[in-house]
């Protein structure tokens, strides 16, 4: 058991950090201006001028790709190289993430075959298409067997009728992954789909969004008779639940990283803070309640990064089913983070709760993390499911 990290990873990390603290962090105060300021609308918490700058400076210094395979133009580097640049840049608030977008390339570098490859595969990969996944209903949220979307056989076409809700960079994306059910006597055994579908296709419609609690602002999609060739099917026909799963594994993976990062983050505050703020005489440092604070939250940083790391290690091996594993990082990472942030805004006290600290804006975005990919309820019962049934797994 070899807990060292690759030298080629260590490399990436310390790149990454450099560009977080150089790139990143000098832009937090914009962010928190324009998340306090857009309201009910939609706007971008990044300029598209300044996010298209990120994206250049990354590319220029090789953050692109990571887990690209090589015969699509990428580093081919893994998953476990992708966790850490993704914990490194959430060392900072600013919602920039390399294209592509771990989850979807994951689903579509498995499941993407003919044109398909040329039409959205490739594009994706070089970050010229955005893309998003419309899987959650109004009654499907965390049940996603649930849905009621349905994709029916009409003279030679695919035609989808139904609505998605809660569905993430909706109009900010070229084209989504639609999840509908093709055969309703099967349900997720054999019944559901997933199409490719251009974001400007006839039929679809994205009218309603839903301003919400930190950076995030998902939307309501609509499909109205949209039409689709045999060439839109993403994968086999019937089978898109086991994909689908498993993408959703890596993103509840991705969001792990994401809350490592940020829990460093607000760790490291408390420690600078601490030796050097007073109170009544003595440094916070000197404060058994504070020492307390700064032991628990690197203790169970620690654990939960052994967890993540160990699960990107597991599909960097190959691993085609971690639905368990993921649920596991997704709870552990999304409680640590809230726990780690309400702390950090304790020892700062009223300054903690300004917005001259990126704080509190990291509580606010931190909290919508026990919900979105599923809450910590669903998945608690997934892993108990699993150990009821499988038994304990060998070590």
């Amino acid at each position: 058991m070899n807990f060292e990290m690759p030298e080629t990873t260590r490399m990436i990390r310390d790149t990454v950090r450099e560009f977080t603290e150089r790139e990143l962090k000098p832009l937090e105060s914009l962010v928190i201006r324009r998340e306090s300021e857009r309201g009910m609308k939609d706007d971008s918490l990044l300029p598209p001028e300044v996010e298209h700058a990120l994206q250049e400076k990354a590319r220029s210094i090789g953050l692109w790709g990571i887990d690209v395979p090589e015969e699509y133009g990428g580093q081919a580097f893994g998953m476990l190289a992708k966790c850490v640049v993704t914990e490194q840049l959430k060392h900072s608030i600013i919602p920039f993430v390399p294209p592509p977008d771990s989850p979807n390339l994951y689903l579509l570098k498995e499941q993407c075959k003919g044109a398909q490859i040329d039409k959205y595969l490739m594009p994706y990969v070089r970050g010229e298409k955005k893309s998003c996944i419309a899987l959650s209903e109004e009654g499907a949220g965390s049940d996603a067997a649930g849905i009621r979307t349905r994709a029916e056989r009409r003279n030679g076409k695919w035609v989808i009728n139904g609505a998605k809700m809660w569905i993430s960079n909706a109009r900010r994306s070229h084209f989504m992954i639609v999840v509908a059910v093709t055969d309703p006597s099967k349900g997720s055994r054999g019944g559901m789909t997933a199409f490719l579908v251009d974001r400007d296709h006839p039929g679809v419609s994205i009218p309603t969004s839903y301003p919400m609690i930190g950076e995030y602002h998902p939307y309501q999609v609509f499909f109205d008779n949209v039409e689709l060739d045999d060439g839109q099917v993403l994968g086999e026909v019937g089978n898109a639940f086991v994909p689908i799963t498993n993408r959703l594994g890596v993103r509840r993976l991705d969001i792990a990283s994401r809350c490592l990062g940020l829990a460093e983050r607000c760790l490291q505050m408390m420690i600078e803070q601490a030796n050097t703020r007073k109170t009544f005489g003595q440094l916070l440092a000197d404060r058994q309640a504070i020492q307390w604070m700064i032991a628990d939250s690197w203790q169970e940083l620690e654990m939960v990064r052994l967890q993540v790391y160990q699960l990107a290690w597991k599909i960097d091996q190959g691993a085609k089913d971690f639905r368990r594993d993921g649920s596991m990082v997704k709870v552990q990472a999304t409680e640590l983070i809230q726990r780690v942030v309400d702390r950090a805004i304790q020892l700062f006290g009223g300054m903690g709760l300004s917005k001259e600290l990126p704080l509190e804006y990291i509580a606010r975005s931190a909290r919508v993390l026990r919900i979105v990919e599923g809450p910590s309820e669903v998945h608690r019962w997934v892993i108990a499911r699993d150990l009821l049934k499988n038994g304990l797994p060998s070590a």
